[in-house]
C-alpha cells in the first residue's frame, strides 16, 4: 500500500488504499483537513498540492488539470489532490496559498 508523506504537516504519513478515489480522499479518510472549495470535483484549484517526490507514481493529468495548467494556474510540480491518483509512495506539501488558518504547519 502506497503512502503519502505530507512534508509541511510535520511529515504526516497517510496510507493510500485501493478504495481511495484520489489523494484528497486518502487525506480526508485520515481526518486531515485539506482545502477543497468545489467539493473535490476539479472545478477549482484550492486542493492543489506540490509534488516533491514520486512523479512516476501519480496518474496522468486529467482534463481539469490540463485546463488549469494551460491557464497557468497549475505549475509543473502541482496537481489537484481531488484528481490525482497514485500507484506508489509520494511526498507532497500543502500549497502556501491553500493553507487553512486553523491548521498548524511545520513551515
Amino acid at each position: 500500500m502506497p503512502d503519502i508523506l505530507i512534508k509541511n504537516l510535520f511529515n504526516r504519513k497517510v496510507p493510500y488504499y485501493p478504495s481511495n478515489n484520489s489523494v484528497l480522499d486518502a487525506i480526508h479518510a485520515e481526518f486531515v483537513d485539506w482545502m477543497h472549495t468545489c467539493g473535490g470535483k476539479g472545478r477549482c484549484t484550492t486542493c492543489k498540492l506540490i509534488l516533491i517526490k514520486g512523479t512516476e507514481n501519480v496518474s496522468s493529468l486529467t482534463g481539469a488539470e490540463l485546463k488549469y495548467r494551460n491557464k497557468n494556474l497549475l505549475k509543473e510540480n502541482q496537481r489537484l489532490a481531488c484528481q490525482c491518483k497514485i500507484s506508489g509512495d509520494i511526498e507532497i506539501e500543502v500549497s502556501p496559498e491553500n493553507k487553512l488558518p486553523h491548521m498548524k504547519y511545520s513551515y
